[in-house]
């Protein structure tokens, strides 16, 4: 059922008085004449290196002005109107998933990226989206819990917005299927941006409509002053935007292709030093020190770093197992893994249920239990620190927990198990043959809980962290990530 509200709102002349037209906060059905006309509107469209190469090679860059003739569906006239052409970054196949009910207009980005950076969405108008998840910041805050409104403490590490927009669940425990229901979580949050007074929703959209400037906004947009689910929409819209891509692993990809199809010898297609090196030159030459910069000194010597790329790469798809979680091109699986994080003397953090916890009731599933979402790794040297509790302060860290295999506990996803060490220990149990001592967590019905140990060298270690920074990728584009543009 829709909620009724009723406020007060300032007139031009500063003269308050009531509104006694009671408005729906969650909704509200558009009124067309009041939105920006067809002619006028502005739409932004995804172009992908894949869908359309000519089209993707001749932008020059990220955001692109164009203009467009098509036909007004109201009036069946041809009419040239301005588009906004976004060079979906190299690494990046397909352009994120726009919702039919959210289609992407400039004046609709425009007004989410206002909201985005604005603290008006807090209730004692102290906390943002940006305090938490700061572009300056890699979208996050770079602590490992986030502090919101009176200085509580959240539970989680901040996740980044960067490639959101491919994600299939938001937020650690998957419980909001899509960018628009997960801006509608923090709102309500006590310990992100609200006090706990009243509706938390409904003294946002009064502190919205209270505000001349935005209901000329959302009425331009949206057909209607502001309500719940036009928030929502409008910053879903901007973040869709926040993308990242043309890391120099991508570059080296791009360049390897370029290398065989030149040879034209029917060589394999297989990314070597060569091709890291190539690009890590370019990039010198070009005085790229957002691609450099995470590589460190190893950037002054391409050829041995090229080297060392491709040594962390055949371990990042090998020995290490990365890909039995990190796949596809923004390295995620999308799922949900537990990895033992926070774990102690073997059991997990009290009510620390993760995606079990999230799924609705009639649909838990007890292998969840304790599984956290799998993250992107594209920008990850700007989003330390890591894990779902932000417990690990590095990369080399992050690299030593996986290496131990994580942390034994009953639920421990099977991909990070010694399944063979453990069905081993069963069967010598059964036997009444000696077992590992070392083995002290069981499963509720008594089955061993051995984490798989990878067992990487010191080198092996350091060359697939230098790996893993091949993919920070290309900052934000200025114009979505500076609110002053």
């Amino acid at each position: 059922m829709l909620r009724l509200w009723f406020c007060a709102l300032i007139t031009a002349s500063g003269v308050s008085h009531s509104l006694r037209a009671a408005e729906p906060i969650d909704a509200l059905i558009p009124n067309e004449a009041k939105k920006i006309p067809f002619a006028k509107d502005t739409p932004i469209t995804f172009v992908t290196r894949n869908s359309n190469s000519q089209v993707w090679a001749a932008l020059p860059k990220y955001w692109n002005e164009a203009t467009q003739e098509v036909v007004d569906p109201v009036s069946g006239a041809k009419v040239a109107r301005k588009a906004v052409l976004i060079k979906v970054p190299l690494g990046l196949s397909s352009g994120p998933a726009v919702p039919p009910e959210n289609p992407m207009t400039l004046a609709k980005w425009a007004l989410g990226k206002k909201l985005y950076f604005d603290k008006i969405i807090s209730s004692d108008a102290t906390v943002s989206c940006a305090t938490c998840h700061d572009p300056a910041k890699g979208y996050t805050d770079q602590s490992r819990f986030s502090t919101g409104i009176g200085g509580n403490i959240g539970g989680a590490n901040a996740p980044t917005v960067l490639n959101s927009a491919y994600n299939r669940f938001q937020f650690w425990d998957g419980r909001a299927a899509s960018l628009e229901d997960q801006s509608q979580g923090p709102p309500t949050n006590p310990k992100e941006m609200f006090d706990g007074k009243g509706d938390a929703w409904a003294a946002v959209v009064a502190r919205l409509r209270a505000k001349p400037e935005y209901v000329k906004e959302f009425e331009a947009v949206f057909g209607h002053a502001p309500t719940r689910d036009a928030v929502a929409k409008a910053i879903a819209t901007y973040e869709r935007t926040v993308l990242v891509g043309n890391s120099i692993y991508d570059r080296a990809e791009a360049a390897m292709k370029k290398r065989v199809a030149d040879d034209d010898t029917g060589e394999k297609p297989e990314l070597k030093a060569v091709d890291f090196t190539a690009v890590l030159k370019d990039a010198i030459a070009k005085n790229d020190t957002a691609a450099l910069q995470p590589f460190g000194d190893a950037a002054k010597d391409a050829d041995a770093l090229g080297k060392r790329l491709v040594s962390g790469r055949n371990l990042f798809f090998g020995k290490a197992s990365c890909t039995n979680c990190h796949v596809g091109e923004n390295f995620t699986d999308g799922l949900f893994h537990n990895l033992g994080v926070g774990t102690k003397d073997g059991q997990l953090p009290a009510g620390d249920l993760g995606r079990f916890g999230s799924l609705p009731t009639g649909h838990k599933d007890p292998a969840l239990v304790g599984s956290f979402k799998t993250p992107g790794l594209r920008g990850l040297a700007s989003t330390a620190p890591y894990m779902h509790d932000g417990s690990e302060a590095t990369l080399e860290a992050v690299v030593d927990y996986y290496d131990k295999g994580g942390n034994a506990n009953p639920h421990l996803a099977e991909k990070m198990r010694d399944t063979a060490a453990e069905a081993a220990y069963a069967k010598a149990r059964a036997a009444g043959q000696p077992v590992d001592p070392n083995v002290k967590v069981f499963t509720s019905g008594g089955w061993p809980i051995i984490p798989f140990q990878l067992k990487l060298t010191k080198d092996e270690k350091a060359d697939l962290v230098l790996f893993m920074l091949s993919l920070q990728s290309d900052p934000v584009d200025p114009i979505v990530a500076d609110p002053a543009k």
